[in-house]
């Protein structure tokens, strides 16, 4: 790998995480906003709970060492979590502004997903 390459992978890695942190946190905590936010989708209030947890344990997956089956579900997750946020804006009607983050994060996760290290990839066994 490139040390451009994984300036890269690690530049996207990090802001992912940060980003998929700072809204697990917000939505663990129930903040009223985006309490009101989540309704207004029409998803009831525990599914902030289960957008919490899975996107914390999904940064936690990324940043360990070793696991690559792991991380590979969690990219999946981060993939489904913004394309399933993506849909759900379009079909509430949200405001062009409410798709930025949903699309910054999942280009960040194909980002990271594409430039990340060797050691982080499931190895295929020749048979």
């Amino acid at each position: 790998m490139t040390k451009r390459n994984k300036i890269i992978y690690w530049v996207a890695t990090i802001w992912l995480s940060l980003g998929m942190l700072s809204t697990g946190f917000v939505q663990l905590l129930n903040i009223k906003e985006e309490t009101a936010f989540i309704i207004k989708l029409g998803y009831p209030v525990y599914f902030l709970t289960i957008l919490g947890i899975s996107k914390i344990l999904g940064v936690v997956a990324l940043l360990v060492p070793r696991f690559p089956l792991l991380k590979e579900w969690a990219y999946a997750g981060f993939i489904f979590t913004m394309l399933g946020a993506l849909f759900s804006h379009t079909a509430s009607g949200s405001a062009a502004s409410e798709f930025f983050g949903p699309a910054l994060l999942l280009t960040l996760t194909v980002i990271s997903w594409y430039f990340r290290p060797a050691n982080r990839k499931i190895v295929a066994v020749a048979q």
